[in-house]
């Protein structure tokens, strides 16, 4: 078995057993080059979603940016996440995401804010950072999925407390930009709404192009365009 084989395999182990109080030991090894086929994360692209939004129209822009930060010791990649409902700038976000050594990446946290009609924020509640107030990084997506593992995608308690379990690996999605037969599909649940169940679909190479409330809410996004430099 390789090395890189051997490591892998530690980082899901390690990921599957995450517990709340735990992080990762091996932070200093961690890079902003996100490549992880599923969720890859390459400086200078820009995804554009659309769908609907507590009932209103929406369109959801997440830029790869080229500025990285240091969380709790590990590199991170910056993205911008930008939601319009009805062509008005509802929310805005920042997130930090990092891979280890084994193509496993993790979420370092999120810095959110909605914003009333005037663009005046009024709430910046679910933001968390790593090693802050006891929050502590997730995994978003595992270097080698398989079907039933399950992951903490966040924690900092009462606030970001997301989990995902990994569905499906040829599921079928359609969306404006692409389609494919062999998608990945997750379900995220969190113990502060336990009626809340989110599905999102993964295409390799791309990353999510669908993510969708099939319980407990109403949203729905599509990815429409990608732009690479």
């Amino acid at each position: 078995m390789s090395r890189k084989t051997i490591a892998a395999g530690l980082a899901v182990a390690a990921a599957t057993m995450l517990a709340p109080g735990a992080a990762p030991a091996s932070a200093r090894r961690f890079s902003a080059n996100v490549t992880n086929p599923w969720f890859p994360l390459r400086p200078g692209t820009v995804y554009v979603y659309r769908g609907v939004r507590d009932g209103l129209p929406a369109r959801d822009m997440l830029t790869v940016t080229r500025r990285t930060r240091t969380i709790a010791g590990a590199r991170c990649r910056v993205l911008d996440d930008r939601l319009y409902l009805h062509g008005r700038l509802a929310e805005r976000t920042t997130d930090w995401y990092t891979q280890d050594a084994g193509g496993t990446v993790w979420y370092y946290g999120e810095a959110t804010a909605t914003l009333d009609p005037r663009g005046r924020v009024t709430s910046r509640e679910g933001s968390w950072l790593a090693g802050v107030s006891g929050a502590r990084p997730g995994v978003f997506m595992p270097a080698h999925p398989r079907v039933g593992r399950s992951f903490r995608q966040e924690y900092f308690r009462g606030h970001a407390e997301d989990r995902f379990r990994v569905m499906r690996l040829d599921a079928h999605i359609r969306v404006p930009f692409v389609s494919s037969a062999h998608a990945l599909l997750t379900r995220e649940t969190t113990r502060l709404e336990p009626g809340a169940v989110d599905e999102k679909h993964y295409v390799r190479g791309i990353g999510v192009v669908k993510e969708e409330a099939v319980r407990g809410g109403n949203e729905r996004l599509v990815l429409v365009s990608m732009t690479r430099p």
